[in-house]
């Protein structure tokens, strides 16, 4: 680049010859050449913008095909089609709406012989698609389908909604740390009404697994390490989602993953071996499950771990008699991607046509993209190894759930360009996005330098995340990527004079830049504060991105040395998916904040934060190591036979390690203010607790500070004896208040018999009579206790 031009040289996979660009660039407009093998050169022309919605010529095409006047279905008219339907269906239909295809040649994973989609979905083969992120494919593809199909069957439009649509919202481990269930209900919701926009209809989300391991990648997709707060957050998720009813056109249908224990992963390996007792897997992992199966999740898919030696996609145990009989799950069970297959490659099935009657016999209703059922259930039911009603029941439920969301009387309501104009990024979306980040930045240390002043210093914004644009996290799809607001653009916008922000790289996220060091600390000389923009790009978290070591990239250390050695108060703003190793920063940096991955918002979120427009109120969800050997590490663990104690950790043979305490650097519940809570006064207004009754347990909060602030007032119990051993604490109620300086409020929660029950060695769920404590306080670590008896 020099001047206004710009030259870029490339090359293609289909020939040696480069591929060059030439532009130049006048005020919002630019103009110049491409040159390509083949093609030769090209002119270039342009300007800023988003520039013409493609969605705008899809209007016309769409309008023929409106249906008006269309009726929700009770449920017994949908039971009666449905039973009409199946009635006319051959094997080879049922098996086709069982059966998942992907929009194009673009594959989540191992790549998959097929036909083309156009082909498979007029011939019947295909009854939902994986990945039509464009409306426009969405209403080709569905149009082949009611217009050649053999019964006209409508599809259902599936995709990973995890965090955002279009407008991007904090990840979920992000925003399980706000511990605002009606934020999060309102994203998921915001995530539905964009996504429904464009032709979805079915969503590969919310994944609710417990995630007690930061080395695995995926703990950035969910709730943290407690079960109660998750499964408080998997019902707001699914009832974002799914909304007041899934008629409504603005809704989709919510999947529960991964079902169940996909958390457990031994080393934080992704798809790697599970191997954890039953109640590990009942007290743990199954309470997020439960309550979004309460909640109404219209779908579940299976985790591609295996649970007593059996991959969960052909576990009849856990698919059939522990998800179907006894929680009463009646939707629709899909495989994930490619788990059918794997059942074999486990070794649990001698081949395809074995992993495929395992997979029919624990009840799984849609194979997602492999072609295992098309290939072998054919020969399985003429053998007699399967039966055909088995399909029925399959079909019943995926046929049930297309006319819940009115595409069988209506197959094109979901195709919306209009709305989809309308919808995308919208300014309200954008701002509810900007509020649940706020809420979701968790200050871990403060020794007075936040928040920033706005004028009168100078500051140094330093690290490669001072002006990216990757702070949206992996497992988002969104087209408007450039417009996400940096870190830099949200500081500019809060200081008064531009020439006193300097900022520079150092480096990359994983690279050295040439000079970066340098220029970088000739920004911190002259600064009178300088923030450290540090942390993971975005494909080091997420799917196939485990990590053995949770420290930030070395070069980001050694320029974070470097920078220290300067003596300058230095505050770390931390972008990533998982929590990290920091002991060296809480030692050598005097303000930590942690950011996450924030969404579009996110520059101007952070911002808001650092310069005190925004009191900081997150709250961890995982505990954070001192160091990687801790980890699988997380408050709600059993007391051993020879547990640390205040009086013994000078003694030898008890557990625990010689070169680190056993304790993390920043517990469950964690995170500071800008103001500070005292907690007085916990009383119980009884100390025996019958069977039936409540107990009212009761703490004083005092805002002590000068600022107003929000407080996550939180509430443990631990089991105290019984038949097996207990957690040593567990969260069973939080509170959120906002306080003004030198406000005191009494906050009380009620416990009964219900809070104290869990599943036995027998299976039973229930409360063991005995004794109890009680803990409240800020965080997992910082309580007042009582004690009490139920008889």
């Amino acid at each position: 680049m020099e001047g206004n031009r710009l030259e870029a040289v490339g090359r293609s996979f289909y020939s040696s010859d480069p591929v060059v660009v030439k532009l130049t660039f006048e005020n919002d407009r630019f103009a110049g050449t491409i040159t390509m093998p083949f093609a030769g050169e090209l002119q270039l022309e342009g300007e800023r913008g988003r520039g013409p919605s493609l969605a705008k010529d899809l209007i016309p095409l769409v309008e023929p095909y409106r249906r008006s006047n269309v009726q929700e279905r009770s449920e017994e008219e949908i039971r009666q089609e449905v039973e009409k339907l199946i009635g006319r269906m051959s094997v080879a239909d049922k098996i086709g709406q069982m059966s998942q295809i992907g929009a194009s040649d673009f594959s989540f994973g191992a790549d998959v012989d097929s036909e083309p989609p156009e082909s498979m979905v007029a011939s019947g083969k295909a009854g939902s698609i994986l990945g039509a992120f464009d409306s426009k494919r969405v209403f080709e593809l569905q149009k082949i389908a009611v217009e050649q199909s053999p019964h006209r069957i409508p599809l259902l439009f599936n995709a990973d909604v995890i965090h955002g649509f279009q407008t991007i919202f904090p990840v979920p481990l992000a925003w399980s740390c706000s511990w605002d269930l009606e934020g999060i209900k309102q994203a998921c919701a915001i995530a539905a009404k964009e996504a429904s926009a464009s032709g979805t209809t079915y969503n590969h989300g919310p994944m609710v697994d417990i995630s007690r391991d930061p080395r695995w990648g995926r703990v950035v997709e969910g709730a943290g390490e407690d079960p109660y707060l998750g499964a408080l957050i998997a019902k707001a998720q699914v009832e974002g989602f799914q909304g007041d009813s899934l008629f409504d056109r603005e809704t989709i249908i919510a999947c529960l993953k991964h079902f169940i224990a996909y958390g457990a992963a031994e080393g934080g390996r992704d798809y790697n071996t599970v191997d954890i007792s039953e109640g590990t897997l009942r007290n743990v992992f199954l309470p997020p499950f439960k309550a979004g199966i309460e909640a109404g999740a219209g779908s579940v898919m299976n985790a591609f771990n295996i649970y007593q030696g059996v991959p969960v996609a052909g576990n009849s145990y856990l698919l059939k008699d522990l998800l179907r009989d006894e929680l009463g799950f009646d939707g629709v069970v899909i495989s994930d991607y490619g788990a059918i297959e794997e059942i074999f490659i486990h070794g649990a099935a001698k081949d395809g046509e074995d992993a495929s009657k395992l997979a029919l016999n624990a009840t799984m209703d849609i194979e997602m993209v492999t072609r295992l059922f098309a290939t072998h259930l054919p020969a399985l039911i003429e053998k007699g190894l399967v039966k055909e009603e088995q399909l029925d029941e399959a079909v019943r439920r995926i046929l049930t759930y297309k006319f819940k969301i009115g595409i069988m009387d209506d197959p094109f309501r979901y195709v919306r360009p209009e709305k989809e104009m309308e919808y995308h990024f919208h300014p309200e979306h954008l701002e509810a996005s900007r509020e649940l980040a706020r809420k979701s930045v968790v200050l871990l240390k403060n020794d007075g330098i936040l928040p920033l002043r706005k004028e009168g210093n100078t500051l140094a914004l330093i690290g490669p995340f001072a002006a990216s644009k990757d702070l949206l996290g992996p497992w988002q799809f969104s087209r408007y990527g450039l417009e996400t607001a940096t870190l830099k653009q949200g500081v500019a916008d809060k200081v008064s004079d531009a020439d006193r922000l300097l900022v520079a790289a150092g480096c990359g996220v994983d690279s050295e830049i040439d000079d970066g060091f340098e220029r970088a600390v000739a920004c911190a000389k002259q600064a009178d504060v300088v923030v450290l923009a540090l942390g993971e790009d975005s494909n080091m978290s997420g799917e196939a991105a485990s990590r053995t070591n949770i420290e930030l990239p070395s070069v980001q250390l050694r320029l974070a040395e470097e920078i220290v050695k300067l003596g300058k108060p230095t505050v770390l703003v931390l972008t990533n998916g998982r929590p990290l190793v920091l002991d060296w920063f809480e030692q050598n940096v005097g303000a930590i904040v942690e950011t996450w991955f924030l969404g579009s918002e996110a520059g101007r979120a952070i911002a808001d934060v650092l310069f005190g427009d925004y009191n900081p109120s997150g709250r961890l969800t995982m505990s954070f190591p001192r160091h990687a050997g801790q980890v699988p590490i997380y408050y709600n663990h059993f007391n051993t036979g020879r547990p640390v104690t205040p009086e013994n950790r000078h003694m030898k043979f008890i557990s625990k390690y010689l070169d680190c305490p056993n304790e993390p650097l920043y517990p469950f519940g964690y995170g500071l203010s800008y103001t500070k809570f005292d907690y007085s006064d916990f009383r119980l207004d009884k100390t025996v607790l019958a069977r039936g009754d409540s107990l009212i347990a009761s703490v004083t909060v005092t805002n002590a500070g000068d600022a107003a602030g929000e407080e996550t007032v939180q509430m443990y119990i631990r089991d105290l004896h019984g038949s097996v051993v207990r957690p040593v604490k567990e969260l069973k109620g939080f509170r959120k208040i906002v306080l003004q300086p030198g406000e005191s409020r009494t906050v009380s929660f009620a416990v009964s018999e219900e809070d104290l029950k869990f599943y036995g060695p027998d299976g039973s769920f229930q409360a063991e009579a005995g004794s109890f404590r009680l803990f409240a306080g800020p965080n997992s670590r910082d309580t007042l206790e009582a004690e009490f008896e139920l008889v």
